[in-house]
């Protein structure tokens, strides 16, 4: 018998008890995937975020005194159409890989390999935040110049523009766990994550809302993704950055925790 000890994988004997090697090349995957068509992940975004403004601020423009009303707008709303894409894009990239998996049946490439529960969920929100964040800077150096409109606080930006992908990146694996098929997804995009983005201050100020219905946007954890890009961008907000920010980190927690639960119980996931 031979008293040659147990070979172990690579990745741990080179990294201990966390497979980093794995991780990183998840997260190198899900980047791969949308940067490959970068024209419909990055490209369209950007689009969409300059006829959002463009529209909004002729619409609007005679109802707030003409040019300067319409730039004051304008500037108002650009911060808001910024988060709602990045919003819509982290979601997307997390939720389309996994249902991906799930439906052409090779999820098995993904959850058997040394991954835990942990990485698996690291790695899928990884993919959707650099996602958000290329989105942010590709709008904020290409469409905020045009309508000449600066960053107040890059920090404070960045900090919301992280955090709002995180919680969009894992609210799009819990929805692609759940759904069974692409229609799901659609649902879930349709009626939660639309909805909840459009009512959450983008275009509007909650100050001016009934005193009822601004409780209700402050239990929309959207809304203060909204409002704290709009401080980091300009500078101002209906509520103090360091409220938005305990909020989006404990809901980001919560998120991950289940994430992560479910991944470690194979929920949906295993036949």
């Amino acid at each position: 018998m031979s008293d040659a000890q147990p070979t172990r994988p690579m990745a741990e004997r080179q990294f201990g008890r966390y497979n980093l090697l794995g991780l990183w090349t998840l997260i190198r995957r899900e980047v791969a995937r949308f940067t490959s068509v970068w024209t419909q992940t990055l490209a369209a975004p950007v689009v969409t975020a300059g006829i959002f403004m463009a529209v909004f601020s002729l619409a609007f423009a005679a109802r707030r005194a003409g040019a300067e009303g319409a730039e004051a707008f304008t500037h108002f709303i650009a911060p808001g159409i910024l988060m709602m894409q990045v919003i819509q894009n982290a979601f997307a990239n997390t939720s389309s890989s996994l249902m991906v998996a799930k439906v052409q049946g090779n999820i098995v490439d993904t959850l058997m390999p040394p991954l835990s529960a942990a990485e698996l969920t690291v790695g899928y929100a990884a993919g959707g935040v650099v996602r958000g964040l290329i989105v942010a800077a590709a709008i904020s150096a290409t469409v905020f110049p045009v309508i000449g409109l600066g960053i107040a606080h890059p920090l404070w930006a960045l900090a919301f523009v992280l955090l709002g992908a995180t919680l969009m990146a894992l609210l799009g694996t819990l929805a692609a766990i759940v759904a069974q098929k692409f229609d799901h997804i659609a649902a879930i995009t349709n009626f939660i994550v639309m909805p909840l983005s459009f009512l959450s201050g983008t275009f509007y100020s909650i100050s001016i809302l009934p005193g009822w219905m601004q409780a209700i946007s402050h239990v929309n954890p959207f809304f203060y993704m909204i409002d704290g890009i709009r401080f980091g961008v300009l500078g101002v907000s209906d509520t103090g950055p360091w409220a938005g920010v305990a909020v989006l980190l404990l809901v980001d927690a919560a998120l991950g925790v289940l994430t992560w639960w479910w991944f470690r119980t194979g929920y949906r996931l295993k036949a």
